[in-house]
């Protein structure tokens, strides 16, 4: 029996950079508007997402608060040195982040994830029997966890580690976990929303753009015959979401208070830091439309973060003192924050829209930024001559937590083995962001660099399994024959995959060329000698890389393995 006919209940698990929310789906009930996004977190509900933040202990062991309560706290006059930092952006250190953009941290980043997604797994378990008594996470459910558009195959071993090592899954390797990307989730949720603009047809191609707090990240897709969906270009992802006019503002303080001021600040005091961004974002940056030119917004920094004003000295001082503490945030400042960000999503979708030849039916705005009225605004002026429909649907923030949820439904539905009615996954092709290619030793010829001949008189090539931008289905497998073993008594094959931006590579060595892991075979049946002919298939289009191996004589199945390079 497979183990697809055990589950029960989908989570949608969006780990996010700034905030995380999960969904749960009972794979009885059809109906995808009945998917529950959790709306109750520590200090609070009525939110669908909460801080992807953690407060430890003063041994950085355990940990005290996690989600919206630890990290704001209100403000006190009363002095507070040194208090324990909250630990946040801890999945900056993921991906490709700048150096300069990844947080510094108490602890090491992998354990903040493991330790958030424990905190977020209780509050999963918990919440599951309030829908549906008796099910047995660690055997009736099915986790989807969904990850940013340009996460490398180290970086999804990393997240699939840390969920196991947070007692999420019972088995590192268990099919229970699979994941989706953040854009793709949320095409699977705007995929219903296509029924308002009559856009049913197959073909029809339309755009999400997933603004997060951290990332933001753009997909195209196509809508397919039997309610699947294809992807017009390859993913795309960038490190712009709305936590980067946070920071606009905290340039601004400085620029006002002293930069000492609000480095003492941050480092001795940093809830009340944090309070003051919350109130920024609260009051000023999400009800900004940019419709008001007279727009001015007062605050009081005296109020907000009294001990502030303990750290401001010299000609910062005497002129806040005038103000009376008063930082003033007037139209053309706050429109100079969200500008820089926005030319930048703007720019993302121009290129998606050249990639994929000008033809979008619609563009979806999702995530949290997505509900900016300034952004839609933007984008709306930008490309409405190009794009008929630009909308934002119901509760975006929600987006990627229910569309995780439908694509594992429609996964279990397509592997199920009783699965008589040919139902397929959702998802039915990818794009491939990378050119993928083995590293094959072959006999050095007459026209071949003299410097690359080995002492054996052979010369390592790229041997290339499969081109960027290719678009592959879900489960497509690229073969390799006819591989035999070196010598009679080898037990183990092993061949080096790699991985490169360009369309092609010549060597495994070129600039820009890396690898990506060693696949291992073995090889059983040693009396065989070398008659024993193998065949390896790896497939790109799931999200994480599969391979088989077997005999080509027998048909026997070799247990095979891929090992990720520095993991």
């Amino acid at each position: 029996m497979s183990w697809t006919n055990e589950i029960r209940v989908v989570i949608g698990l969006d780990f996010g950079t700034t905030y995380s929310g999960f969904s749960l789906h009972h794979i009885e009930n059809d109906d995808v508007g009945n998917i529950q996004a959790n709306s109750i977190w520590p200090g609070g509900m009525g939110t669908l997402k909460t801080n992807t933040v953690l407060q430890y202990k003063a041994n950085l062991e355990e940990v005290e608060l996690w989600g919206y309560p630890a990290l704001y706290k209100k403000p006190n006059k009363k002095k507070k040195d040194n208090e324990m930092k909250p630990v946040e952006l801890f999945k900056l250190h993921l991906g490709n982040c700048l150096e300069q953009f990844k947080p510094k941290l108490p602890v090491d980043f992998k354990k903040a994830i493991v330790d958030y997604l424990r905190e977020m797994g209780k509050c999963i378990k918990e919440t599951i029997p309030q829908y549906w008594p008796g099910i047995d996470f660690m055997n009736d459910v099915l986790l989807v966890l969904t990850i940013p558009a340009e996460y490398s195959e180290n970086d999804k071993a990393i997240m699939r580690e840390c969920t196991f090592n947070a007692g999420l899954i019972s088995d590192k390797n268990s099919e229970r976990l699979q994941f989706t990307t953040e854009p793709e989730a949320a095409a699977i949720y705007c995929m219903n929303c296509l029924k308002e603009y009559k856009l049913t047809e197959p073909g029809t191609t339309f755009m999400v753009v997933d603004c997060g707090g951290g990332t933001v990240d753009l997909t195209t897709r196509k809508l397919l015959e039997e309610n699947q969906l294809g992807e017009v270009t390859e993913r795309a992802g960038n490190f712009c979401g709305s936590t980067f006019i946070d920071k606009k503002f905290i340039d601004l303080l400085k620029r006002e208070v002293g930069k000492s001021a609000v480095d003492l600040l941050n480092d001795k005091n940093y809830g009340q830091l944090q309070y003051l961004i919350q109130e920024f974002c609260q009051y000023v940056k999400m009800p900004f439309t940019g419709n008001d030119p007279n727009l001015r917004y007062e605050m009081n920094l005296e109020e907000l973060a009294p001990v502030l004003l303990q750290y401001v000295t010299g000609s910062e001082k005497d002129l806040m003192e005038e103000k009376e503490w008063i930082l003033e945030l007037d139209f053309d400042t706050i429109k100079s924050m969200f500008d820089p960000i926005i030319d930048i999503i703007i720019e993302m979708i121009h290129i998606q829209l050249k990639n994929s030849s000008g033809k979008c039916s619609a563009i979806f705005l999702v995530g949290g930024f997505g509900q900016s009225k300034y952004l839609q605004k933007r984008i709306e002026k930008e490309f409405s001559q190009l794009v008929e429909n630009i909308s934002i649907p119901n509760q975006p923030i929600a987006a990627v937590v229910r569309g995780a949820a439908i694509y594992g439904k429609s996964l279990l539905e397509s592997r199920n083995y009783k699965n008589t009615n040919n139902l397929k996954c959702v998802i039915a092709t990818r794009i491939l962001n990378h050119t993928f290619g083995a590293k094959e030793t072959a006999r050095w010829q007459t026209g071949d660099p003299p410097d690359r001949i080995t002492i054996f008189g052979k010369i390592h090539k790229f041997r290339r399994i499969v081109e960027r931008k290719t678009e592959v289905t879900i489960d497509q497998e690229f073969v390799f024959k006819d591989l035999y073993p070196i010598t009679p008594f080898q037990t183990k094959m092993k061949f080096e995959i790699y991985y490169t931006k360009a369309q092609n590579a010549a060597y495994c060595d070129e600039p820009g060329v890396k690898l990506l892991g060693s696949l291992l075979i073995d090889l059983p049946d040693v009396h065989l000698g070398f008659n024993r002919p193998c065949t390896f298939c790896i497939s790109f289009g799931d999200m994480e890389i599969k391979v088989r191996a077997f005999n080509q004589t027998n048909g026997q199945n070799y247990e095979t393995k891929f090992e990720l390079n520095n993991y």
